[in-house]
């Protein structure tokens, strides 16, 4: 066994223990050939990185320009590539593997000594993150990483692909620099790489040693998430809970990345009987068109079709008969991993609520044994968060739409941001099932399931009988209130129609403030919302249209940046209930008024022909 230890900004010193994988020496060509090239349009990297068809990724040098432009922009901002260590790999989509070999090869043109991919090509994105954190020794700790993902979106030769790159502390590029990676794309010359380079066999632990002291590793792609994990929570405390008698738990990979985690995870470390983890085997198209979900990785009521139906559930979140034992806890990933969806038997916790609920808890996790030092959530995100973080006395921070907005926090009084409050440890949540912590620098759909059965086997212990998700959220919604919510899609829309709506919703900021409507609901605050960041002074404008209520109530527009083809209109609609009222409410029912006045202000029907939403969540 090899065990490296890497002291971390925090203070946590973490051990990985794994298997030395085999010395195979390769006498190799590495000659750096320069070829032309052009820029290309719509290379702009998103919160998330570039996403596109899959085709149009394979097309010609789409892949090796940005990939190109991302290294010219390491170098130009003094990123030590140079004779650094490069994390490589993705989620299992199709033609990850290909664009792997293809970035492994560009990598040592630009100077990379060496490359570290996981098992057959797999990171999930939290893994990534914590491979990069945590992995290396001192003096190859990896300067940054490329994730092959486009997360939830379809997968497959005719679906979609993508590629971000995230920086030396595990979190995604700041707008900083891929602002200059897009100045790259923008004129960009020529492609370096050692073409003549074999490709690597990506299926099994090895060490590739490589002329001139490079070298290619292949680890083990559960083993560091894992050790994270163990550090975060009482492994032996949760397995107690899998092995309570009228405990059961089914979880639902996907045929995403998540598959082997969650095998070795529940079933081998928790001890969970075999065919708890369902989809277990990661595929290149996510199960495709002939699966339930249609090959559509996205852990919500609309597309985990067999998770929901086996909770006793239909896609409205609605109670329905299974003729069967329903699990008492059910989750589900997302194609990369970092999304979840929790549920109890018959019940659904929405991702707003469920990181209100984890942060309230937080002093029964491990990981948070000293206490909450921030937590934060993003703008559409509701504000059930707020309302914990307000009687528990933690700093809250609301932030545009985008895990690197929380890395800032996270990384404040670090040496990235030395003299600035430190905010760590630190929880943190979007309402689009994505929840997470300092642990790494990405959202962590593993941890959070964890999260709830540390919980679970917490409340359980203490109650001398077993706690259900239900049990909790009730004892939650009783302390605090619930905040009734509900987020509707209308994907694939005329992006020039979208655009022209939330153009005549700008024109308005402002403008409406005082104005009543139906049921008595009069407007706050009308805005659109922008951020300056309290770490490092950047402001993010632009960042979503506001109507706030008297009461509270909101309703929030945004156009995403995640779809490939066409626009994504999402809209946000919340309404809060006091402890002492009705709190057994179906939450898409009490928002109804809410999206009726949302239809009204925007006029969403005439912009885009839409009556009603593709997904709601």
């Amino acid at each position: 066994l090899r065990a490296t230890t890497r002291y971390l900004k925090r203070g946590l010193v973490l051990c990985v223990a794994s298997a030395a994988p085999a010395m195979v020496k390769i006498h190799a060509d590495f000659t750096v050939e320069t070829t032309p090239t052009k820029p290309i349009e719509g290379q702009k990297p998103g919160t998330s990185g570039i996403r596109k068809k899959t085709k149009v990724f394979m097309e010609g040098t789409y892949l090796a320009n940005f990939v190109q432009s991302v290294f010219n922009t390491l170098q130009e901002e003094n990123v030590p590539v140079q004779g650094g260590t490069l994390v490589v790999s993705g989620d299992g989509r199709f033609w990850n593997p290909e664009a792997i070999q293809i970035i492994i090869k560009m990598a040592f043109a630009a100077g990379v000594a060496r490359v570290w991919c996981g098992t057959n090509g797999l990171l999930s994105t939290p893994a990534t993150s914590a491979v990069i954190r945590m992995r290396g020794g001192k003096g190859y700790e990896p300067f940054g990483g490329f994730i092959c993902s486009a997360s939830h979106n379809p997968g497959g030769i005719d679906d979609d692909f993508g590629i971000k790159y995230n920086c030396e502390n595990g979190g995604p590029a700041p707008e900083k620099l891929t602002n200059k990676m897009l100045e790259w794309t923008a004129k960009i010359t020529e492609l370096k790489s050692c073409s003549k380079l074999p490709d690597f066999d990506l299926s099994k632990p090895e060490l590739y040693e490589l002329p001139g002291g490079k070298f290619v590793e292949i680890f083990d792609c559960v083993s560091d998430h894992l050790a994270v994990l163990k550090n975060c929570f009482d492994f032996e405390g949760i397995k107690k809970l899998i092995a309570h008698p009228q405990f059961s738990m089914t979880y639902d990979s996907m045929c995403g990345v998540q598959g082997p985690y969650a095998l070795r995870v529940f079933e081998k470390e928790l001890g969970a009987p075999p065919g708890t983890c369902k989809n277990a085997t990661p595929l290149p198209d996510f199960g495709g068109p002939s699966s339930a979900w249609h090959g559509h990785a996205d852990p919500n009521l609309t597309y985990a079709v067999e998770l929901v139906k086996e909770m006793g559930l239909n896609k409205e979140g609605n109670k329905v008969e299974t003729g069967k034992a329903i699990p008492c806890f059910g989750a589900a990933a997302d194609g990369d991993a970092d999304r979840n969806m929790i549920c109890g038997a018959q019940f659904f916790v929405s991702p707003s609520d469920s990181l209100a609920m984890i942060v309230a808890n937080a002093d029964l996790i491990p990981q948070f044994k000293s206490g909450l030092k921030g937590c934060a959530r993003s703008m559409p995100t509701s504000a059930a968060l707020d309302l914990v973080a307000k009687k528990k006395n933690i700093p809250c921070f609301e932030v545009p739409t985008g895990w690197k907005f929380f890395g800032n926090l996270m990384d404040s009084g670090t040496s990235y941001f030395p003299g600035k409050e430190t905010y760590t440890p630190f929880i943190c949540g979007e309402e689009s099932f994505g929840t997470g912590a300092d642990h790494v620098r990405e959202k962590d759909g593993m941890w959070a399931v964890m999260a709830w059965l540390q919980i679970l086997a917490k409340k359980t212990e203490a109650a001398g009988k077993l706690v259900s998700v239900e049990d909790v959220a009730n004892a939650h919604w009783k302390e605090y209130g619930r905040n009734y919510y509900a987020r509707y899609d209308y994907e694939g829309v005329d992006k020039a129609k979208a655009e022209e709506m939330f153009a005549a919703m700008e024109a308005q900021v402002g403008q409406l403030v005082g104005k009543e409507f139906q049921g008595g609901l009069k407007i706050k605050i009308n805005d659109m919302f922008e951020y300056v960041d309290p770490v490092d002074g950047s402001i993010s404008k632009k960042q979503g249209l506001r109507f706030i209520f008297e009461d509270n109530s909101r309703i929030i527009f945004r156009l995403s940046g995640t779809g490939v083809a066409g626009a994504t209109v999402r809209l946000y609609l919340e309404k809060y209930e006091p402890p002492t009222g009705d709190l057994t409410q179906h939450q898409f029912e009490v928002v109804k008024p809410l999206a009726a006045i949302a239809l009204e202000l925007s006029k969403l029907s005439s912009y885009t022909g839409r009556d009603a939403p593709t997904v709601i969540t």
